[in-house]
């Protein structure tokens, strides 16, 4: 199987490495992406074939000249309607990363542009797809817990300065993260509970990340640079955080940082339960939260992304049952293993996708939606109007 990469980022490398180890005869066949240097450079250093790979600057040429059985889509996040559009219009199998849009124009025309073709499409959510997610949604969907009427959701993420450190902090590319986030969390809890959203109002806040230093500042630039708590130099030597969540170096405390650094949601379901949602970029290390719990009459199950613990606590007995998952030896909670497998059977043509391009476009409605509440203080119903 012939696939092709429209932006070779790096959530989509580790995708094509994954589909290239399957043992599947998947060959990457072609790649468009603006710089092609720094993509040569990636494929060697990954030990690829430069010379069998065909590189395009126009995707539109590779999809007309190549014959490819899968097309993956991984731009900065503005792009991924537009490229998602060529892909459709030649009815491809296509892996395409989250948001699928990034304004309520795009989401819209890729909407009417779904409806028209016969691709079948992978949105990239991982989180339904975790071994923590599929053991709750065995949970709840036994009954053992009565109907879930409420759900308290939280994501706490410790690596949140990338969101005001790098390229995210522009609201332009990534549509503000609600988009960037919560599209993950909106969709796990859509699949969780089974039901339809119907409205949702939304808030958020910038406290933490915000300031007047100079647009354009680098911190490597910067007088403060030894001293300021989240230069690169102070968040390695001092806070000892990770490298993997010391991303970029842009000033995050100067007036062209965007984003909001909070924000939370409460969403209403046609049954009339409703979730809240909250999210937090500041927080760190052992302040890390990742989940949800689900309350029915007879139950209550909790879980966390990052302990991978769940918990049920019986509510007409004193008991609580635990659950301990260990997927530290897979990428996202053993979630990406899934999708690439579905995107191989889906390119043989056995299966459909267990993530369609539908839920894709709703937990993105969803966050446009979210958006805008919080922009404007008003409750919005989540349709397609």
């Amino acid at each position: 199987m012939r696939i092709g990469v429209i932006g070779y980022g790096l959530r989509i490398q580790n995708i094509v490495e994954y589909l290239l180890a399957s043992n599947e005869d998947v060959k990457l066949a072609a790649i468009t992406d603006i710089n092609w240097s720094k993509v040569g450079a990636q494929l060697a250093e990954k030990g690829r074939d430069i010379a069998a790979i065909a590189m395009y600057s126009d995707a539109d040429e590779m999809l007309d000249k190549e014959q490819l059985d899968g097309v993956l889509i991984g731009t900065r996040c503005s792009l991924h309607t537009v490229m998602a559009k060529k892909v459709l219009l030649r009815n491809l199998p296509l892996y395409l990363e989250k948001p699928v849009a990034t304004t309520m124009v795009d989401l819209l025309s890729l909407k009417e542009s779904a409806e028209r073709s016969a691709s079948e499409v992978i949105v990239s959510f991982p989180l339904r797809n975790t071994a923590l997610v599929r053991t709750a949604k065995e949970i709840v969907d036994s009954g053992k817990l009565g109907t879930i009427e409420h759900v308290q959701a939280i994501n706490n993420v410790p690596y949140g300065g990338v969101y005001f450190h790098d390229w995210y902090r522009d609201e332009k590319e990534t549509g503000g993260l609600f988009l960037q986030k919560s599209t993950h969390d909106f969709d796990y809890i859509n699949h969780l509970l089974g039901i339809k959203p119907v409205a949702i109002c939304a808030m958020k806040s910038k406290q933490i990340f915000k300031g007047t230093k100079p647009a354009g500042l680098y911190c490597k630039d910067c007088e403060e640079y030894k001293s300021c708590p989240e230069s690169p130099y102070v968040l390695k030597h001092f806070k000892s955080e990770p490298d993997m969540y010391i991303q970029g170096e842009m000033c995050s405390f100067a007036t062209d940082t965007g984003n909001e650094d909070s924000g939370s949601a409460i969403i209403q379901y046609e049954t009339g339960m409703h979730v809240s949602y909250s999210q937090n970029f500041f927080a760190r290390k052992g302040a890390e939260a990742r989940g949800a719990r689900l309350l029915g009459y007879k139950g209550t199950l909790e879980f966390d992304f990052y302990t991978e613990a769940i918990k049920v606590y019986m509510h007409n007995t004193p008991r609580v049952e635990t659950y301990q998952l260990d997927s530290s030896q897979m990428s996202h909670g053993g979630g990406d293993a899934i999708l690439v497998h579905n995107f191989i059977q889906v390119m043989k043509g056995e299966e459909k996708s267990g993530t369609p391009l539908k839920d894709g476009l709703l937990s993105a409605l969803m966050c446009l939606k979210a958006t805008h509440s919080s922009e404007t203080h008003t409750f919005k119903t989540i349709a397609w109007e």
